[in-house]
């Protein structure tokens, strides 16, 4: 398996990947090269025949605080087609991650903020530590959580998600599981364990059925099509092009007050 730069992968003897976003410094923020791995990752992770799980985490505090401050810049001062490209290379590792046929487990700590929350929504499982705050905060920049809204309204399910798809607010790890964010709230020193009790079971399962029972829960459930993603880009690439958006932006880099706070 190929050397990356912003994440890495270790498998252990038993077939267990664990797939680290190893950006610690940065919180572990997407930006467009983290973006690119990913994807890459989850294609080589699915097609191996030695992994059986794959575990997803995050190095340092935090899982992962949404989208690289560095990429944001470059949104900014890109064209209507440029951000669809980008847009659209979000949408595609979701989508990776998502239809890999293998478990995904997530281990989250810390924070998870918006493309966070998406990589949580696609997770199969996703246990979180007590303390880790979580939040679609796309609003707060007048922007929507459009690339990953298929997935998380695949999770939560539209009643739950319009409880904090819109408002920006934060929240915690026990509305989290309320919501159906995340599926397990341990402590953190209990991580482990828990995440062990995850992948035990899949030792006794064939991978093939395996793989084919995920493909089929997918089918019956959301089945997220290309139209589906195609259309979360262009409200993304319409929110991009508007006062709004360039007006919450720029003050957040200013760190002012956007002109809608009151």
């Amino acid at each position: 398996m190929q050397a990356f730069d912003t994440i890495s992968i270790q498998t252990d003897e038993r077939g267990v990947a664990t797939l680290l976003l190893d950006r610690a410094e940065k919180h572990n923020a997407l930006s467009a090269q983290m973006i690119q791995e990913i994807t890459e990752a989850a294609k080589q992770l699915g097609e191996d025949d030695a992994v059986r799980v794959v575990v997803l985490k995050g190095a340092g505090k935090s899982f992962c605080a949404g989208g690289d401050l560095g990429w944001m810049q470059d949104q900014m001062a890109a064209d209507p087609v440029t951000r669809g490209r980008e847009a659209k290379a979000l949408a595609m590792m979701l989508f990776a991650l998502n239809s890999m046929p293998k478990p995904l487990i997530g281990c989250l700590t810390g924070n998870a903020f918006g493309g966070g929350v998406g990589m949580a929504a696609v997770c199969d499982v996703a246990i979180a530590a007590e303390g880790i705050k979580m939040g679609l905060t796309e609003v707060r920049l007048g922007l929507i959580p459009a690339t990953i809204g298929p997935y998380v309204i695949a999770r939560l399910g539209e009643a739950n998600a319009r409880r904090v798809f819109m408002s920006g607010r934060l929240f915690d790890a026990a509305e989290a599981l309320d919501l159906g964010a995340v599926s397990k709230v341990v402590a953190p020193d209990a991580m482990d364990e828990a995440i062990e009790a995850e992948i035990k079971p899949y030792f006794a399962a064939a991978p093939e059925a395996v793989a084919r029972s995920k493909r089929l829960a997918l089918y019956l459930g959301s089945n997220i099509t290309e139209a589906t993603i195609d259309h979360s880009i262009g409200e993304l690439v319409a929110c991009w092009e508007s006062e709004t958006a360039k007006e919450g932006v720029s003050a957040f880099f200013e760190k002012r007050k956007a002109n809608w706070v009151v």
